[in-house]
């Protein structure tokens, strides 16, 4: 996920200084020193840094950080303003026009990311803020561009203009915009070839869609795990057509967020949006204070409990719910659970999202992606009176849900007590919830 790493070594060492009861001039060097190299591994622009350091040691003076009964909570929340700030803590909304279409076109470098994220953008701002989408697929030279767009755009169920013949991309952005225009769509959204920074002919032709759709918005599409070179891309595109924000893809992947932390303070283009996974509904609207706090160690619950009203069904939790107040709490309940919880994404990504919570090793995630496989199968192959009472399971209903499922006695078992413990703590919750106490801390075991 992109600002682990970085993440990690931030919460290593604001957990070293928050033991010092007091900070010296010697130990605040010591630790912008830290700070630096950590974003400089980070792949954040040295120029960036430099500044980033400056105006964090600069306020830690001006606000006597030394001098201070407490210096490390002052110093933490310094550093924090400062990244906020170096995100960019405005313009990060799309505008919209009133009484017309809103045209908005995607560029970017060839494999950035950008069909995708047309077709991700648009469900977004279908599903969740009600607009009537059309799409233009403007990137003719790609092999399977147009094929790729016009299955995505089948299965978000958004309106595209395409073309399979030797329609140039200027063609189809006008007929896109006559239909946007006639038909009263709110937002146009224009997919354009990826391209290289020396490519001229296509930078022309950037040109000359712009004169013709006047876009409100142009969004450039870079990949999180391009680091600080996404300054240069789109100081070279903004050097052809004007650039208003930038929608960060593959923040999934293996990216250290120097791109992240490099291109508003260089370029002065404010990310709007990024891609946090591979489903068409993974795209989040950037907000700087929130990747602050995670960049920081802090969490993001505000995302987290979003992701939660955006993905679980309420109907299904409340149901859940009324039985553990009942006292009743099966086999079904528990894989309801369990597939509310995988909607939510994975394990690893969600625990980052709490505060304090320590991070999951690759090998501990798919441990539990496994279990989660391995307690599917086996429910699978149960009859429905002992997925209500499991209590019933003896020796020879084992060995045939085995049999049934590929699995050994043995996990069916070890997935009869994870049931046994969960029910358990369950009908404590209940017990505490109903007599409005606070329940004793505790944790589901899968």
């Amino acid at each position: 996920m992109a600002f682990e790493n970085l993440s990690e070594r931030f919460s290593r060492l604001f957990k070293k200084i928050k033991g010092e009861a007091r900070l010296s001039e010697k130990n605040l060097n010591e630790v912008l020193s830290e700070i630096r190299l950590a974003l400089l591994e980070a792949d954040v622009n040295y120029r960036v840094v430099k500044d980033f350091l400056e105006q964090v040691k600069t306020k830690a003076l001006g606000q006597d950080v030394l001098t201070k009964l407490n210096p490390s909570q002052t110093f933490i929340k310094i550093v924090h303003d400062e990244i906020v700030n170096l995100l960019g803590n405005d313009d990060n909304e799309l505008k919209f026009h009133a009484k017309k279409p809103s045209v908005m076109m995607l560029v970017g470098l060839q494999g950035s990311g950008k069909t995708t994220s047309v077709a991700k953008l648009a469900s977004f701002l279908k599903t969740k803020q009600n607009k009537k989408v059309l799409i233009a697929a403007c990137d003719t030279y790609r092999p399977a561009a147009v094929e790729q767009l016009e299955q995505l755009a089948k299965k978000i169920n958004v309106d595209l203009v395409f073309e399979y013949e030797n329609v140039t991309p200027l063609v189809i952005a006008e007929r896109a915009l006559k239909k946007a225009y006639n038909d009263h769509y709110d937002v146009l959204l224009i997919d354009t070839a990826g391209r290289l920074h020396i490519d001229e002919d296509l930078m022309d032709e950037l040109i000359e869609l712009e004169k013709i759709c006047e876009p409100i918005e142009t969004l450039l599409v870079f990949d999180a795990m391009s680091g600080q070179d996404v300054a240069n891309v789109a100081l070279s595109f903004q050097k052809t057509i004007k650039i208003t924000g930038a929608l960060m893809s593959k923040t999934d992947g293996d990216a250290r967020g120097g791109a992240a932390l490099s291109i508003r303070h260089l370029t002065n283009i404010p990310i709007k949006f990024t891609g946090i996974g591979e489903k068409i509904n993974d795209l989040d609207q950037f907000y700087p204070e929130r990747s602050a706090d995670l960049i920081l160690g802090m969490g993001d619950v505000v995302s987290l409990v979003e992701k939660v009203q955006d993905e679980i069904d309420e109907k299904d939790m409340q149901k859940t719910v009324n039985k553990i107040m009942s006292g009743r709490f099966d086999l079904t309940d528990m894989l309801t659970q369990m597939r509310q919880v995988q909607k939510l994404g994975s394990l690893g990504g969600l625990m980052r999202l709490i505060p304090g919570m320590p991070k999951l090793t690759s090998e501990q995630q798919e441990q539990a992606e496994k279990e989660m496989k391995l307690f599917e199968a086996i429910y699978n192959s149960m009859t429905p009176e002992e997925r209500i009472y499991p209590e019933i399971l003896r020796n020879s209903r084992k060995v045939r849900i085995a049999n049934g499922s590929g699995t050994s006695n043995a996990d069916i078992n070890r997935v009869i007590k994870k049931y046994e413990k969960t029910k358990e703590m369950m009908q404590k919750m209940g017990h505490f919830t109903k007599n409005n106490k606070k329940p004793p801390f505790g944790g589901f075991p899968f």
